[in-house]
Parts: structure tokens; C-alpha cells; sequence
């Protein structure tokens, strides 16, 4: 876990409960309102959207990006920190 900034430790330290999906790793306060807006205002929700995707990064980061306007920084860090969730609780 050394190589995991704050934010993505934190995240990681326990299940993900009613998380606001702005504490996923990658999310900014902008792309959090645009994700809320279209119904992903939990961690939950959000996770739920990678896993129907079938925990394929690319395509996830894919849809955060056409769909969400996320930056491919801010795709990759929340897939990331999505899949080592996955890795740690599932």
C-alpha cells in the first residue's frame, strides 16, 4: 500500500457503506456533480456500474469519459481504485 496516495488508502481501509461517490479516488468535485446527476451519488452506485461492465477497465473508464465527462486521469484513477476495492472486499 505504499505506492497508494491518501485518498485511495482511506478509501480502501473498509467497506464501502453510503461513501459519497466523490470519496472514490479520481473523482473530482466536477465530475462528482455529473455523476450525481445522472444517478451515481454513492460509492455503491458507482461500483455497481463496474461491475456490470463486467470489472473491465476500459470500457468503464470509457464511459466515464463519454458519458460522465470524466478526464482519462481522473478514469483511470477511479478504476483503479474500483478495482482494488474489488480486490480487497470481493
Amino acid at each position: 500500500m505504499d505506492h497508494m496516495s491518501p485518498r485511495l488508502r482511506a478509501f480502501l481501509s473498509e467497506p464501502i457503506g453510503e461513501k459519497d461517490v466523490v470519496w472514490v479516488d479520481g473523482i473530482s468535485h466536477e465530475l462528482a456533480i455529473n455523476l450525481v446527476t445522472r444517478g451515481f451519488n454513492k460509492a455503491y452506485t458507482l461500483l455497481g456500474q463496474f461491475l456490470l461492465m463486467h470489472k473491465n477497465e476500459a470500457e468503464f473508464q470509457k464511459w466515464l469519459i463519454c458519458s460522465c465527462g470524466a478526464t482519462e486521469s481522473e478514469a483511470r484513477e477511479s478504476s483503479d481504485c474500483l478495482k482494488e476495492w474489488c480486490s480487497c472486499f470481493l
